[in-house]
């Protein structure tokens, strides 16, 4: 009998002190693990650390890889579905390193592109949870499709399903990404990429070490003349600049060998010109205006983010932590044309949103013996979000008919409140045998922004390796998403009655957090050494289900709810690896359904209120069939590489009963590598996207919550040198 003492967490009262202040005590002491009575200490977890005089002598390179072992103990790969793109991975597809984030996870399975860089992850709009390093970054007005610089990224890898309770509020999707450090050495590399539709992206980054410290940064600017897909089906948009910044950093200080402080941070600077539609028809009349060509509008936006954080992490005893504070900030301001907007649409409106969150993070794990591994923690954060618009409208009967060619001014500024979001969590890592292991656990959040709410999320998730090359995976998870702060509107739709934007109902309810139960089941087989098989089912039944729409010209989307919703596929992954030939082929099919529109009813015609109130519809990005294939080949110094997406069709029509024409895009590359100059080698690639010139129409402006008509960009071709040093 082993005599060994068991292990206590020694945070594990406050975690249980802040559930208790959500109100939920009960469902803590009731599901947190019981503790042992004996056992044997854990070889998983690190021993005590050294001594301080040890860690004098240490630097950042020897103490790095121990140091992200220790990270990597806090979260577990347990009962959700797990898709893992490499470095390697990412420099095989056609732009490499140029790839935007966005377009990097259309690769996974289930993921589907829509407009604007929007990605849905089976069946949900959004609803991405953006991790670096362990921390969460709130995502930004805009998105982080955009935002984040691809080439600072080591490994991204999606995670979906039935996920850990570690894991809350945005669970369509976590996207884990791991940064590239300067424990690499020191170097780095600079480059261009340039080629159709304008554009040029120079980028640099840079890694180095020295003793205790480690450092990486990498940036880029881009410009090119299509930064919004073109809402006609020609090769060139009218009025579709764009220029884009981006850069990305990172310090860490190793303290001792158990020890190391680190700062991260970031920023984003988007600029778009709103494309034009030409050969509209003027709806409304401006006095002093007999005409106006709609391939003249001026429309912009600008898209700001910048966010930082510090965090201190390593383990002390048989405990691994990290905590962090951090901030993020994100804009959006658009600006309508003057005189356009009032004649194509009725109101000209700036639009200026902003919201700044602070967070406070914190994880654990303890190592409890050789089958229990406890993990808890916690997240607050405090956000200001800012809504402010001035329009430019005319007068209108009660039938929205015009009534003065005269516009007036209307300001609708919200008032500004502070949005708090606390959450902890607790959960055991259970192997009762070398085979089976058990993840369950439990989180408590509660939310207070325009309406205050909280719940208290059971979830459970079981792995059994079956064979050697055979894993079965089920899990079930409770999951509370609240609204994003940033993006609701607290719009006074009375100061708009009588004008020619005036809404369509006068019926509006606070927006509500969504609450569904998720289950999902998997298997995986390997065959041989090189082939890897998945097959993955889902299903979620929701209660206020969540979706947005843009339902202005302003490219920003406005949350609002569904009374039920219910989601569910199927999907298919396949691999192979073998010496300088690789590929993959995902495929998946969803159905997302919804009934009855509960908040935001201000946005909807009372003739499609009326119908969706009785009939399930499918929710806009919506889309049967998805799937995506790549193949790389290595031959003689020279990496050829291909790349396929196919899409069904989203939905269109009148509450979205009809779906667009499926599509599919080819994406072609070579890359070779020469010794030219004093450094490392130079790199040359050449891309031709859509090679087969498809035209294909991702959106026809019709469906809930669509604007304008949006096509996919047409056959391009770019060439990327990269000088390493």
């Amino acid at each position: 009998m082993d005599s060994t003492p068991a292990r206590t967490p020694r945070t594990l009262t406050l975690v249980l002190a802040i559930a208790m202040a959500l109100g939920a005590p009960t469902a803590f002491a009731q599901q947190a693990p019981a503790q042992p009575q004996a056992g044997t200490p854990g070889t998983a977890s690190p021993q005590p650390g050294a001594s301080a005089d040890d860690a004098k002598t240490l630097d950042a390179v020897t103490v790095t890889g121990k140091l992200d072992a220790s990270r990597n103990k806090l979260a577990p790969d347990i009962g959700s579905s797990q898709y893992t793109l490499s470095r390697a991975s990412i420099e095989k597809m056609p732009n490499g390193g140029s790839t935007p984030l966005n377009e990097v996870l259309l690769q996974a399975p289930g993921v589907v592109q829509d407009s604007f860089g929007q990605l849905h992850v089976r069946g949900d709009h959004a609803n991405l949870q953006y991790r670096i390093n362990g921390i969460i970054i709130p995502e930004s007005i805009s998105g982080f499709g955009q935002t984040l610089d691809t080439r600072s990224i080591n490994k991204v890898s999606l995670l979906t399903g039935a996920l850990p309770a570690q894991y809350g509020y945005r669970t369509a999707g976590v996207i884990d990404i791991t940064t590239q450090t300067g424990a690499q050495g020191t170097g780095g590399s600079v480059g261009v990429t340039a080629g159709s539709f304008g554009t040029l992206n120079p980028f640099a980054e840079f890694h180095g070490n020295s003793g205790a410290w480690s450092w990486f940064a990498t940036g880029g600017f881009q410009k090119d003349d299509i930064g919004i897909e073109n809402p006609t089906a020609a090769r060139d948009a009218l009025h579709d600049h764009t220029d884009q910044s981006r850069m990305f950093g990172s310090v860490s200080y190793v303290v001792n060998d158990s020890t190391r402080v680190s700062v991260m941070f970031g920023s984003s600077n988007n600029r778009f010109q709103i494309p034009d539609n030409p050969d509209q028809q003027p709806a409304y009349s401006l006095i002093g205006v007999p005409d106006f060509n709609s391939a003249d509008l001026d429309e912009r936006q600008r898209e700001a983010t910048r966010f930082g954080t510090v965090s201190l992490q390593g383990s002390f005893g048989y405990t691994d932590y990290q905590i962090s504070i951090g901030q993020r900030y994100s804009s959006i301001y658009y600006r309508p044309d003057p005189v356009g907007d009032l004649i194509f649409n009725g109101v000209a409106g700036t639009i200026d949103h902003s919201n700044r969150a602070n967070t406070f993070q914190a994880d654990f794990s303890d190592s409890i013996n050789d089958h229990h591994t406890i993990r808890y923690g916690a997240y607050l954060s405090s956000e200001r979000p800012v809504s402010n618009s001035t329009s430019q409208v005319f007068p209108a009967d009660a039938n929205g008919n015009q009534t003065s060619n005269i516009p007036i001014t209307i300001i609708d500024n919200a008032p500004h409140i502070t949005a708090t979001t606390i959450g902890a969590y607790v959960q055991d890592e259970w192997q009762p045998t070398r085979n089976l292991t058990i993840n369950y656990g439990v989180r408590a959040d509660r939310v207070s922004a325009y309406v205050k709410q909280g719940q208290v999320s059971p979830r459970l998730g079981v792995v059994w390796q079956a064979t050697p090359s055979t894993t079965f995976h089920a899990g079930y998870a409770r999951y509370f998403t609240p609204p994003p702060a940033e993006l609701i509107s607290q719009e006074d739709i009375g100061l708009f009655q009588g004008t020619t934007n005036q809404v369509p109902t006068n019926v509006n309810a606070e927006t509500l957090s969504e609450r569904s139960h998720y289950f999902d089941v998997g298997v995986s087989q390997k065959l041989g050494d090189h082939v890897t098989l998945g097959l993955d089912a889902y299903y979620r039944h929701v209660q206020n289900l969540l979706d947005e729409g843009q339902f202005g010209t302003a490219l920003i989307f406005a949350p609002f709810n569904y009374a039920r919703g219910r989601v569910r596929g199927i999907e298919f992954t396949s691999s192979y690896e073998h010496g300088p030939f690789s590929a993959y082929f995902n495929l998946a099919t969803s159905q997302a359904l919804a009934k009855q529109v509960v908040t935001g009813q201000y946005n909807f015609s009372q003739a499609e209120l009326d119908y969706i109130a009785n009939h399930w519809v499918h929710l806009d990005h919506d889309q049967k069939l998805a799937s995506s294939a790549g193949v790389s080949y290595t031959w003689d110094g020279t990496t050829f590489g291909a790349d396929f997406l196919f899409g069904s069709g989203l939905r269109r029509g009148f509450a979205n009963t009809g779906h667009l024409p499926g599509y599919g895009t080819l994406n072609l590359s070579a890359e070779r590598k020469f010794s030219i100059g004093p450094g490392g080698p130079m790199s040359v690639r050449v891309a031709v996207i859509n090679a087969g010139d498809r035209i294909y129409e991702l959106r026809d402006g019709s469906g809930i919550g669509v604007g304008a008509p949006q096509f996919g960009a047409r056959r391009g071709a770019y060439v990327t040198l990269t000088k390493s040093f």
